[in-house]
């Protein structure tokens, strides 16, 4: 099946109320541009270098999402334009993104990242930090908006488990607008499940999903 194929057949399993980011980390722009012409407009990478090449090379209307660990050193190359950042896990991170946003003269829209996985590999907040770095920012960071969360599930065949921890992202996202957006309407975004689980993740309420390989095949790692 070609990319086209493969996106149109994906997009069919995902409601209209849910957003699908294509992720194109290690794809070449000739993959990207197939999903562009096919409709595809969100691209997610976890790279900021690469991300940054990209868009100079790609159409201007692209929606840019970071989906990957950031380093502060790396913000500056993607804060010109970068849509949604899902992955933000240290109050360090999010002045960095501030500060570089500023500089930009722009808001960019920021996901807090939770820790919700057995794997130690992941990164993340508990809710406990998330509480204390809002506590911290509230009111005092201008160029920045926090918009929601983000997690990633075990990577394992347990559904019950990928379902247990999509739920307590979940509980977290809505403990959180309870607490610090109640009024806010732009807090409303839940990133979760990618293609071995996007499924469940929308079930459980995510509001937008990470596919990459359903759509772009397996990744490059060269």
């Amino acid at each position: 099946m070609s990319i086209v194929d493969k996106l149109l057949e994906t997009k069919q399993t995902i409601p209209s109320n849910v957003k699908l980011v294509a992720v194109s980390k290690t794809k070449p722009i000739s993959d990207i541009l197939e999903a562009y012409h096919a409709g595809q407009r969100s691209f997610g990478e976890n790279k900021a270098q690469e991300m940054s090449e990209k868009y100079h090379l790609l159409p201007k209307d692209i929606e840019w999402h970071f989906i990957g660990h950031l380093q502060t050193n790396k913000v500056k190359y993607i804060a010109p334009f970068v849509n949604l950042i899902h992955s933000v896990d240290s109050l360090k991170l999010l002045q960095e993104i501030n500060k570089e946003a500023e500089k930009n003269n722009r808001i960019i829209d920021c996901l807090l990242q939770f820790y919700i996985a057995t794997e130690e590999t992941k990164f993340g907040l508990d809710y406990n930090e998330a509480e204390e770095l809002l506590k911290a920012t509230m009111g005092k960071l201008k160029n920045i908006r926090i918009i929601g969360v983000m997690g990633m599930g075990t990577f394992t065949e347990n559904t019950l488990l990928i379902r247990k921890e999509f739920s307590l992202l979940n509980g977290y996202f809505k403990q959180i607008k309870q607490n610090f957006f109640n009024d806010i309407e732009y807090f409303k975004e839940i990133s979760m499940g990618m293609t071995d689980d996007y499924r469940i993740a929308i079930e459980e309420g995510s509001t937008i999903v990470r596919i990459g390989s359903a759509i772009f095949g397996s990744r490059n790692y060269t």
